[in-house]
């Protein structure tokens, strides 16, 4: 597994945390703000040919 790859990866787990605590929270704004880092990831992840679960 490459650098790139688990830049992503690390990225992934640290957006999804923060929008379980933000959803926690109420805080939905940054629960947006997630979700669109975690959209972009998974895009870039894609273009890429990284696999990631589903």
């Amino acid at each position: 597994m490459g650098e790139f790859t688990t830049t992503i990866e690390s990225r992934l787990d640290q957006a999804y945390k923060g929008l379980r605590e933000a959803r926690c929270a109420g805080d939905d704004y940054l629960a947006d703000t997630l979700t669109a880092e975690i959209e972009d990831l998974r895009r870039i992840a894609d273009d890429n040919g990284v696999p990631l679960p589903h």
